[in-house]
């Protein structure tokens, strides 16, 4: 299952996003991250591919075909779910593509009727989450040397 919306950013540039699971969508999320993750972060590869790629949804935004964004949706059975693995590539940032690929994201959660989407995020980032309705829970584990934050927005659905 494949899920598409176009971006268009400023007057030339038209974005894709595609949120499904299928093993090519994944790969290449997966070389955003490597990239995002362990390359620029330090996070060890073992820690940044956890076994669930394949049963979460994953968002891939492609500009011009090129794989530059990703986000992941894993959807528990109680309904709840967790984005996570939210990443851009360096050349891309600053122009508001993570925050389409935030709100792709929550749309399909919605549309999917998940209660709540928790997110771990870096500390910095909380009064980002927070615009988009995120409410800080608590810090908690610290990733290579990030100290991340749990956050939940509770859905329509709740």
């Amino acid at each position: 299952m494949c899920y598409f919306i176009s971006i268009i950013f400023g007057e030339k540039t038209a974005m894709e996003v595609t949120i499904g699971n299928d093993s090519e969508l994944i790969r290449q999320a997966q070389g955003i991250r490597y990239q995002v993750f362990t390359r620029e972060q330090q996070i060890p590869a073992e820690l940044e591919l956890d076994g669930l790629d394949e049963e979460s949804f994953h968002a891939l935004v492609t500009d011009n075909g090129e794989p530059i964004a990703t986000a992941r949706l894993t959807v528990k059975e109680d309904g709840s779910s967790t984005m996570a693995r939210i990443a851009v590539s360096e050349v891309c940032r600053g122009m508001g593509v993570a925050s389409k690929v935030v709100q792709a994201m929550m749309q399909y959660a919605q549309e999917l009727g998940v209660t709540s989407i928790e997110i771990h995020a870096h500390t910095y980032l909380r009064d980002y989450y927070e615009r988009f309705g995120f409410e800080f829970i608590k810090e908690v584990e610290v990733v290579g040397e990030h100290q991340l934050i749990e956050m939940r927005y509770q859905t329509a659905h709740s």
